[in-house]
């Protein structure tokens, strides 16, 4: 019998200000998908809730503050990641308390959604921003 893989699930954040761009972060060069620039989160915990889990990933890598009821499930995206399937959940939210900082990544990039197409981001992330371009 085939083993099915082990699902990745993991969260993300378009943080959109008043201008409409939305918040991208470059993954260090020494991570996995070193240099390449994506929506801010992570993985979810066994014992969180995907929101719980945007909520705390977006204190510890941006240290912004973010109220749960400000997260809008805005689209998904499933991507093959070796053994594993990542399965990956993009919210938006246009509030929070606190200015964005690159805590863990390499830097932070305010952009429109028409320019994302030009970044080079993980495969994952691109139907996501397929998504936000129709919007």
């Amino acid at each position: 019998m085939e083993r099915s893989p082990t699902l990745l699930f993991v969260v993300a954040a378009a943080l959109t200000n008043d201008k409409g761009e939305i918040l991208l972060q470059k993954r260090p060069m020494d991570a996995q998908m070193g240099g390449l620039w994506e929506f801010p989160g992570g993985k979810v915990d066994h014992d969180e809730s995907p929101e719980n889990a945007l909520v705390r990933e977006l204190e510890e890598e941006l240290g912004i503050i973010v109220d749960a009821r400000d997260l809008v499930p805005e689209t998904f995206a499933s991507e093959p990641l070796g053994e594993r399937n990542l399965l990956l959940l993009l919210y938006r939210c246009n509030r929070w308390t606190g200015t964005p900082a690159a805590l863990f990544a390499d830097e932070i990039y305010w952009a429109l959604p028409k320019d994302m197409s030009y970044l080079p981001m993980p495969p994952a992330d691109y139907p996501l921003v397929k998504k936000l371009q129709q919007i």
